[in-house]
């Protein structure tokens, strides 16, 4: 997988220590190299992880390759955007977006 410069990839390994047990809300991108949509979503989420990282950290999952956590957040579609907080989903968006848009979606978060 080509992991996007400025995002940490995350794995069905580390994923609990990674995501659920972070002390930032964690918005993790489920992603795959074939997906067009994760790649124009990609320079978005690399702005946000740079300009909102003491707040909120970005992180992404390659579902093709961590199908144990894909099934179990039962993500059908990429790019699905989940946020993670206090190692609860508590956002869900599918499908790529502009910044401004996803913002306005993460505003209470952050």
């Amino acid at each position: 997988m080509t992991v996007i410069s400025g995002l940490d990839e995350v794995t069905d390994a580390n994923f609990e220590a990674e995501v659920l047990g972070s002390d930032l809300p964690v918005l993790v991108q489920f992603t795959a190299d074939w997906c067009g949509p994760c790649r124009q979503l990609a320079p978005v989420l690399k702005d946000i992880a740079f300009r909102e990282g003491d707040r909120l950290k970005v992180v992404q999952l390659d579902v093709d390759r961590n199908p144990g956590t894909t099934i179990a957040y039962q993500v059908l579609s990429t790019p699905t955007l989940l946020v993670f907080q206090d190692g609860e989903p508590v956002r869900s968006m599918v499908g790529a977006r502009p910044r401004r848009k996803l913002l306005e979606e993460l505003a209470d978060l952050l």
